[in-house]
Order: C-alpha cells, then sequence, then structure tokens
C-alpha cells in the first residue's frame, strides 16, 4: 500500500503544490480517503493528474464542499492559499513524485 504524501517525500515542492501537499494530499493522493471516493466515479481521480480542473470549480468545491468532501473554510485554508492551491490544480496535469 502507498505510503501517505508528505513533504519529506516533495521536499522541492513550492507554492501552490507544497499548499495542495500540506492541506489536500492526506485525503487527495493516492493512499488518501478522497482519491478511493473519487477512484469509484472518475477515470482519474487523482487531482494533480486531471486535466479538467479550473480554479472556479476547486475554490467552490474546497469552500461549499461536494460529495463526501466536507466545507473548508478560511479559518483552515485562507483564500490566498486556497487560490494557490486551485491555481497549481487548473494548470494540471503534473508530473508528481511517488
Amino acid at each position: 500500500m502507498p505510503q501517505p504524501i508528505t513533504m519529506a517525500q516533495r521536499p522541492d515542492a513550492t507554492g501552490g503544490e507544497a499548499l495542495y501537499v500540506e492541506y489536500c494530499a492526506m485525503c487527495h493522493g493516492p493512499n488518501g480517503m478522497g482519491h478511493g471516493l473519487l477512484g469509484r466515479r472518475m477515470d482519474q481521480p487523482d487531482l494533480e493528474l486531471r486535466e479538467d480542473l479550473n480554479v472556479d470549480f476547486v475554490v467552490l468545491a474546497a469552500r461549499q464542499g461536494i460529495g463526501n468532501m466536507p466545507s473548508i473554510p478560511r479559518g483552515e485554508v485562507s483564500d490566498e492559499d486556497l487560490n494557490s492551491i486551485a491555481e497549481y490544480l487548473s494548470a494540471g496535469p503534473h508530473e508528481v513524485a511517488q
């Protein structure tokens, strides 16, 4: 079984990628619970490898929640950090360290 993604495994991550690893990869990485649920519904459940995400959708999904994903309040992830994450994901697909 793959190990959870951490910054120790991706020490060169910066900006939105580093924020994604910090806040999102625990669920949306290959070993996370979000990945398993998305895997039942999507051809590509790994958010970093998707090519159909846009900034507005990522922000909306994070702030309001979607499916089994809870809403993420501003006190947990700032608007600035969420926008950086959304910009990173919308620029995908990315080659990601495994």
